[in-house]
């Protein structure tokens, strides 16, 4: 495995791309405290927290149901982003390619995870705006500095997007893109600096 640099490691801690800071509005400190502790521990939100989320903040609620699919099928979301990316890219992983060595490739599959499980926070509080602008200009910085091909994660994304929607088919199309959408157009404007 390629040794981090400092300054890589010291923007993977700064890179924390979601925000609770304006769900005050819509959620009592405790539910925000809930979901605080999944993104502190880089986790998705189980069974309990939903529980508790949804007790405390009922009108905010109706797409748990959706957290709760989704995290059941992140293994296959994930694979079918990969399995998006390598099908556009074929040579990506291949000597030259954006993601090789395998441990870069690694890195970007484990991204993909992490991304559902931003969205899902989103979606489980119904905020479609859940990212922190801080966290995502450090992240720009992250992917500048390790030269992370950004297309690729972009597809990737649209991959993570297609393949949770499938799974949603009970819920219209129109209520889960936003939530989707909203971090790929994050990722998509940082194109326009590289």
């Amino acid at each position: 495995m390629t040794q981090l640099t400092e300054k890589v490691k010291e923007l993977i801690i700064k890179a924390r791309i979601v925000s609770f800071a304006e769900w005050g509005e819509t959620h009592p400190e405790a539910a925000i405290k809930i979901f605080q502790g999944a993104d502190d521990a880089g986790r998705y939100l189980t069974d309990e927290n939903l529980q508790q989320i949804e007790t405390l903040a009922p009108n905010n609620s109706k797409l748990i149901p959706v957290v709760k699919l989704l995290r059941g099928c992140v293994a296959e979301i994930v694979d079918e982003a990969r399995d998006q990316v390598l099908t556009t890219y074929p040579d990506i992983t291949q000597p030259g390619g954006g993601l090789y060595p395998q441990e870069r490739a690694a890195a970007c599959w484990r991204d993909f995870w992490h991304f559902l499980r931003c969205i899902s926070y989103g979606i489980a509080g119904e905020h479609s705006d859940y990212t922190s602008s801080t966290g995502l200009h450090y992240m720009k910085l992250l992917y500048e500095e390790l030269q992370v091909p950004l297309d690729a994660m972009v597809v990737g994304l649209e991959g993570i997007k297609t393949a949770s929607l499938r799974r949603c088919e009970t819920y219209p199309a129109e209520v889960l893109s936003p939530y989707f959408d909203h971090l790929i157009s994050k990722m998509a404007s940082f194109r326009d600096s590289y």
